[in-house]
């Protein structure tokens, strides 16, 4: 376990991210979520993100009800702030627009007002059937940081100051905020979601050494890039869209220079994301027993040092991490 920031709060060094728990793109039951949990906390991951944008709270309630099952004080959880959920008086279709397979019951408001965060927060502690989180983040504020940044932050910073919360901080898809966060503000920890991957290393140029410098954790997630670095092929996606053909080919021939070395893609992938010094924690997501089983076990096996120097020498990697 590693602490985030100058917290207390610890992580493991591999998350579970609960999104697919939610009928990300396809339906999962309640029996698989919570089957998925159990696997992941039997290969030792202690630290679960969630938000109320998953499912719109189905990814809450489904991982407060199989974490019941763990006690209390040996796990970490995580979820976010900026957008609360309004009941529809009369729903209609599912939410499928953004992603999750469940019925449109609800809309998604952006608040990051301190009213609008202490309000997000109850409620997710409703649905996760616990009496406190460990962390909280503000959840991609890139077209409200204004109001982020006046309002959203100093709540957090309050409701640490008052005990309800042991670590705060910002989760996005994007570097330059978040280092504007590390730098202008006092969080414990930055959440960055694919923008540290074997094909996209952005935060190595200003996130992470700023990060280091201010004693700032970073949880990386979308380690495989929404799935072309897990299953490169015709058709995989990179960033929730299709892969283009460029970055297919780059996918296809690190495939190739893992296999090489005997390690799969995946666990290239997921090495990469741990090894650099600013991070705590990697977050993977998973909708299955299996699916959790093989991140624990990828993310386990080593990968040799003499990978990183094949796809370096031969252009695939331009950076000196790892070493």
């Amino acid at each position: 376990m590693t602490g985030l920031g100058r917290s207390a709060v610890q992580v493991s060094a591999l998350g579970l991210g609960a999104a697919p728990l939610a009928n990300l793109y396809a339906e999962v039951t309640d029996a698989q979520a919570h089957d998925t949990v159990s696997a992941a906390w039997r290969r030792g991951v202690r630290y679960f993100d969630t938000a109320p944008h998953y499912g719109l709270g189905l990814s809450e309630r489904r991982l407060g009800a199989a974490l019941r099952d763990f006690p209390r004080a040996r796990y970490t959880v995580s979820t976010k702030v900026g957008r609360r959920l309004e009941p529809v008086r009369r729903p209609d279709g599912d939410d499928l627009a953004n992603g999750f397979a469940v019925p449109a019951t609800h809309r998604r408001v952006w608040d990051f007002s301190a009213d609008g965060v202490r309000r997000s927060l109850e409620a997710s502690l409703e649905r996760l059937g616990l009496d406190r989180v460990d962390v909280v983040y503000l959840h991609d504020p890139d077209d409200h940081a204004e109001q982020a940044f006046r309002e959203g932050y100093p709540a957090l910073e309050e409701l640490r100051s008052q005990g309800v919360v042991g670590a705060i901080g910002a989760g996005m898809n994007q570097t330059e905020m978040l280092t504007r966060f590390v730098r202008d503000t006092d969080v414990d920890v930055v959440l960055c979601a694919g923008r540290y991957t074997l094909l996209d290393q952005r935060a190595g140029d200003d996130l992470l050494p700023a990060a280091l410098r201010r004693g700032v954790s970073v949880v990386v997630g979308g380690a495989f890039n929404s799935g072309l670095l897990a299953d490169p092929r015709p058709g995989a996606t990179y960033d929730y869209a299709r892969a283009p053909a460029e970055l297919l080919h780059r996918a296809l021939r690190m495939k190739e220079a893992a296999a090489r070395h005997g390690v799969t893609l995946r666990a290239a992938a997921l090495a990469f994301c741990a090894a650099h010094p600013a991070v705590a924690s990697v977050l993977v997501g998973a909708r299955s027993a299996a699916e959790a089983e093989d991140c624990a076990e990828q993310f386990a096996a080593p990968v040799p040092a003499a990978l990183w120097e094949e796809l370096r020498e031969s252009g695939l990697l331009p950076v000196k991490e790892p070493s």
